[in-house]
């Protein structure tokens, strides 16, 4: 009987050791580091053909005011034309985008407008990525509508 209380106390004592338990903080904050670089590093890429479908979307409705109006929006009127009247169109028969964030890139920065754009395009689109900045690399490269 004494020798099966004995074998309790030992089986009850035995547990993690301070290395064993730092051991394995360290595996699982190296797997949780590399999966959450995996899976933000996609978020840029995600945004980025948001951004591309937001030009989309925008040009869409530009074309929509151009058909109502007879002409795009000058650069001077921007895309604030698509929300309301600038007052110089006629037949505007907006709003023709729900609200204001429809006409920012997926970082919330103002989508660049220029109408007429270059090259003989009627207008064109840029957005200046996530740093909002000309130029850039990766998730700060800049977006145009013609690329």
């Amino acid at each position: 009987m004494d020798l099966s209380i004995n074998r309790f106390r030992a089986q009850a004592n035995k547990g993690f050791t301070l290395i064993e338990i730092i051991i394995v903080i360290t595996i699982i904050g190296l797997v949780v580091a590399w999966a959450g670089n995996r899976i933000f590093g996609q978020g840029d890429k995600a945004k980025a053909g948001l951004a591309k479908a937001r030009m989309s979307e925008i040009s869409a409705q530009l074309d929509m005011y151009k058909l109502d109006t007879g002409r795009y929006p000058n650069t001077a009127e921007g895309l604030r034309g698509l929300l309301v009247n600038p007052g110089s169109a006629t037949n505007w028969n907006g709003p023709y985008v729900k609200n204001a964030d429809a006409i920012k890139d997926p970082w919330t920065n103002d989508m660049i407008y220029k109408s007429p754009g270059d090259a003989n395009r009627p207008f064109e689109l840029t957005s200046l990525g996530a740093d909002g900045k000309e130029g850039g690399e990766g998730a700060d490269r800049d977006l145009r509508s013609w690329d």
